[in-house]
C-alpha cells in the first residue's frame, strides 16, 4: 500500500490502522512524490494507493490524474482510494471523475478502511 499524506498525525493513524490490519504500507508526503514513487517502482509493488485530496506541491486529485496517464498497465488498474474531510456528494463525483475508486471520509475509521480493502482487494 502506499499512503499519501501531509499531515504527520494523519499519516500515522492511517498506517496504524493497516499494520493493525496485516497490511505493509510505504509513505509519500505529497501528490508529486506519490506519482514519483508509483513511477519508478515495479508493476504490482503497491497494491492500493489511499490518496489524500488537499496536499502542498501536488494534490490527490492531481497526482490522481497523473497516475492513471502512466504508460504502465497497473497505472489504470491500481485501486485509488481518496481520503478526504470533504464529504459531500460533489466530492465524491470529482474523485470519481479523476480516476479515484472510493472515498474514504476523515476522519478516517478502522471498520470503514477494512470494507475498502476487503472490496478491492478480495
Amino acid at each position: 500500500m502506499l499512503v499519501v499524506e501531509d499531515n504527520d498525525l494523519n499519516m500515522e493513524i492511517a498506517q496504524e490502522f493497516l499494520h493493525s490490519l496485516g497490511v505493509c504500507c510505504t509513505g509519500a508526503q505529497n501528490g508529486q512524490q506519490a506519482l514519483e514513487m508509483f513511477a519508478v517502482a515495479a508493476p504490482g509493488t503497491y497494491a492500493m494507493i489511499f490518496m489524500d485530496v488537499r496536499m502542498p506541491v501536488m494534490n490527490g486529485y492531481e497526482a490522481t490524474k497523473a497516475i492513471r496517464k502512466l504508460e504502465r498497465p497497473d497505472a489504470r488498474q491500481i485501486p485509488i482510494v481518496a481520503m478526504t474531510a470533504d464529504a459531500f456528494s460533489s466530492d465524491i463525483r470529482m474523485a470519481q471523475q479523476v480516476g479515484m475508486n472510493e472515498h474514504l471520509s476523515k476522519p478516517i475509521s478502522i471498520e470503514r478502511m477494512t470494507e475498502v480493502l476487503e472490496h478491492w482487494l478480495q
